[in-house]
């Protein structure tokens, strides 16, 4: 619901919509300054709430670009482009307030993610998985695991997202493996605890969860390959026994599926099938979910970008959370 017009500044970007005008305080995720068609230089904005964020442009921009963290008054009005919802800026002033206050936040605690995640570490009996995924764990700790988004923009993009993402992703597991009972449980939950970690390598990440972009490594590297280079120093590290560490390395190559999403190798074992396709499926229901969110019920949602530009649907009287 729209804030009262009495106070403009309190709307969010959940109540941004195309053609209607927009007031509101958003932190500065990213800035870029680029140059128009005309040869004119306008900037593009990557902003955040609580809510969620957007895409916002500023035409005939002069000077340098916002800083990261920085909190704005925005004067605007919602519009879409591609199929994308973006806020066309009028007017902008830095104001005073606590950036924390501003960043997506996942609907759980960091804390109480770590220890389900790590509960589940402690509890498998296969002593080389076991020592690999605690040794990733411990490295993971030490690079802002808590904070981390899962992505910069995508599926998960909000403080504790890397978690999140882990989090659910194991609880599906589990409730796979009780069906499919054949699979190697530890292999599987290990591969579903690690096959992400190194998206810590691939972003910059502050203490806020804020990326403000790719790394080096993460531009010629990427996740996947430096998620292998790093089981098999873990594995070094732990004197794990050699065909276990292999296969939790197959599992991180082919947690994409296929190569046309970035995976060197196709799922050639049962518990890689179930993590790409685990994988998938949560990154999906969370687009959908952000999607509905911001839809009124018994209407469609805009395109969704990364779900082939498909419009969901939301029941008048949704029963979902």
């Amino acid at each position: 619901m729209n804030a009262p017009a009495s106070e403009p500044y309190r709307q969010t970007v959940s109540d941004i919509r195309p053609n209607l005008k927009f007031s509101g305080r958003l932190l500065v995720r990213a800035a870029q300054v680029q140059t128009a068609k005309n040869g004119k230089p306008f900037l593009v904005l990557s902003l955040v709430d609580a809510t969620g964020g957007v895409q916002a442009k500023i035409w005939d921009w002069s000077g340098e670009p916002p800083a990261p963290g920085t909190i704005l008054q925005i004067d605007g009005r919602g519009d879409e482009y591609n199929g994308h919802l973006q806020l066309r800026v009028e007017r902008q002033k830095p104001v005073e307030g606590d950036p924390a206050e501003f960043v997506p936040a996942a609907p759980e605690t960091p804390d109480s993610m770590y220890a389900e995640i790590s509960a589940t570490v402690d509890a498998l009996r296969d002593e080389s998985i076991r020592k690999i995924v605690r040794q990733l764990l411990d490295w993971a700790l030490a690079a802002n695991l808590l904070s981390a988004p899962a992505a910069k923009t995508m599926h998960h993009a909000t403080r504790g997202g890397l978690l999140h993402h882990t989090v659910t992703m194991l609880r599906a597991a589990k409730a796979l493996a009780d069906v499919y009972r054949f699979l190697d449980k530890d292999l599987l939950y290990a591969g579903v605890v690690v096959h992400d970690l190194a998206k810590l390598d691939e972003m910059a990440v502050d203490s806020l969860g804020l990326v403000s972009d790719y790394t080096r490594d993460g531009r010629l590297v990427g996740h996947i390959v430096r998620g292998v280079v790093n089981v098999e120093k873990a594995a070094a590290c732990t004197g794990a026994d050699r065909e276990r560490a292999t296969l939790l390395q197959h599992l991180v190559l082919a947690h994409h599926g296929e190569a046309e999403f970035g995976s060197p190798v196709p799922p050639k074992c049962p518990e890689a099938l179930v993590l790409s396709a685990i994988d998938r499926l949560d990154a999906k229901l969370f687009q959908m979910r952000e999607a509905l969110r911001a839809t009124e019920p018994g209407a469609f949602s805009a395109p969704v970008w990364a779900l082939d530009r498909i419009e969901i649907y939301k029941p008048e009287n949704p029963r979902g959370a």
